[in-house]
């Protein structure tokens, strides 16, 4: 498959987003842009969901991983199940109940200005690194498999693609993208699926025989229990998974509000309870897919590409799509399910960035509807421009798996979000709304100072994902220190 052909399945793939969103932009009011009107069947949610949660990341990078992890990963999904389960029976009541826009109007309404303003700030941070991790992702691979080609920069690689979706979503916002969801979440699980089929026959084995290969035997370890103090015990990994969950979905603007758009709590609830059984599921087999790659590339030969001189395994599932042989289908459906993996995260994390930080920042909501869609559709320009520099900066930065590295981030911005939600739902104190900020501050440092400390020093322990809650538990502890027993009392 040549560049040119890539070049043309993208024009083709993008030609079908706009022509939804033609459809699903009419409006173009703030009210369908931030909750679609309220009208998204929650199956067509649940569905779209998955593809937004697995993005570009578990699509080359959870494969990609396999080899050195083997089914590790497979831990923290347990926990996931068990924080989407949370996240549907605690949190998503209360937002129902408050008819928020923005998540963070809780912390408003139950702390103050200033806890509000964190929580904001928590999330904006949180997303901008984690939609430029999965940003760059893509833009690496069509660097490398398409625009290296043609002597294109990389720096205009990130801005096509982030100006590709600014265009289909610059008017119907949410409301867009819960139809384009479901369209590229279909694309990818057909990739996937069709992916493992040609591998499969090119090794001559049924899919039987390959769950009953010793190869597979080899990658597919997925319980580790004999060294606590490694960072994949089971533990470890299962705690960590589930307040990762928490954090990063039910925590989190970009998911939830796609559920805010389900017609009522009983809907958002079954959206999130069957997305979730399916994640576990779809996880699996992207799993099956990475040691599978891995077996193919040693009977076949096939080298992990370099990227700056050094193997870079986040390739090897392009490199065996689009140049081992196994023909055209595997190749055309391997860029859609690509292109769709990445967008699907990159597009609904442009829209809450951009719900965000104008509900959040720039109290639209107290604006006339003129002056407020105005001010959305300045603020989407300028989220697509710090996504352009983010990505971009992070060719000079990144030097670890990127799925691991998407997760250590979490560890240190979702921290202070975990802690102050907890204490909201489950203590009935008031805090020093005033402190706040220099809690959430202190919360990350302690953070940062914990991951820096070198493994011999703490004995061999390696913290993993358990910073996460640990971070939370931190920022509830501070909360604790600078409470109070009503609002109003005289020492806020």
């Amino acid at each position: 498959m040549t560049a040119l052909h890539i070049l043309l399945l993208i024009g083709a793939y993008f030609a079908v987003l706009l022509i939804i969103s033609y459809f699903t932009g009419k409006n173009d009011s703030n009210e369908d842009f931030f909750k679609a009107g309220q009208q998204s069947p929650w199956y067509l949610v649940a569905f779209g969901m998955v593809g937004a949660s697995l993005s570009g990341v578990t699509f080359i990078s959870v494969p990609g991983w396999v080899d050195a992890s083997q089914f590790s990963y497979l831990q923290v999904v347990f926990g996931y199940f068990l924080g989407y389960l949370i996240t549907a029976y605690v949190l998503l009541p209360i937002y129902y109940k408050q008819n928020v826009t923005s998540i963070y109007e809780y912390l408003d309404e139950r702390f103050g200005f200033v806890s509000y303003k964190v929580g904001a700030i928590s999330f904006f941070v949180s997303r901008v690194l984690g939609a430029a991790f999965r940003l760059f992702l893509v833009a690496i691979v069509l660097q490398q498999f398409v625009f290296d080609a043609w002597n294109v920069p990389f720096e205009i690689t990130v801005t096509l693609s982030i100006l590709l979706i600014w265009i289909y979503t610059f008017k119907g916002g949410i409301k867009t993208i819960v139809w384009t969801d479901t369209l590229q979440t279909l694309f990818m699980l057909v990739s996937v699926g069709l992916s493992i089929y040609f591998i499969l026959d090119k090794l001559e084995w049924t899919f039987i025989d390959f769950l009953g290969s010793k190869e597979l035997s080899g990658y597919s370890k997925t319980i580790f229990t004999d060294d606590f103090f490694a960072k994949n015990h089971l533990i470890k990994s299962f705690i960590g998974g589930m307040f990762v969950t928490i954090c990063m979905t039910g925590l989190d603007q970009d998911m939830m509000q796609k559920n805010l758009t389900c017609r009522n709590l009983k809907d958002a609830q079954k959206n999130m309870v069957s997305f979730s059984v399916v994640l576990v599921l779809v996880t699996f087999v992207f799993m099956l897919l990475g040691a599978l790659l891995f077996i193919y590339a040693e009977t076949y030969q096939v080298q992990i590409p370099l990227m700056d001189g050094k193997p870079k395994s986040d390739l090897l599932f392009p490199e065996i799509a689009l140049n081992s042989g196994l023909g055209i289908t595997v190749a055309i459906t391997f860029m859609l399910g690509l292109i769709a993996a990445a967008y699907s995260s990159a597009d609904s994390a442009l829209t809450s960035l951009t719900t965000s930080f104008c509900v959040d920042f720039l109290g639209t909501g107290k604006k006339s509807a003129f002056e407020a869609k105005k001010i959305r559709r300045k603020t989407h320009v300028a989220m697509s421009i710090l996504l352009i520099l983010v990505v971009i900066s992070f060719k000079y930065i990144l030097d670890r798996n990127v799925i691991d590295g998407l997760l250590t981030v979490a560890s240190y911005t979702y921290g202070p979000l975990l802690g102050l939600f907890a204490f909201g739902i489950f203590t009935t104190y008031q805090v020093r709304d005033k402190y706040v900020w220099l809690v959430a501050l202190t919360s990350v440092g302690i953070i940062l100072f914990l991951a820096k400390i070198p493994v011999d020093v703490l004995g061999g322990y390696q913290f993993g994902y358990e910073l996460l809650p640990l971070n939370g538990l931190i920022t509830f502890i501070g909360l604790w220190l600078i409470r109070i027993k009503k609002r109003g009392d005289s020492t806020v």
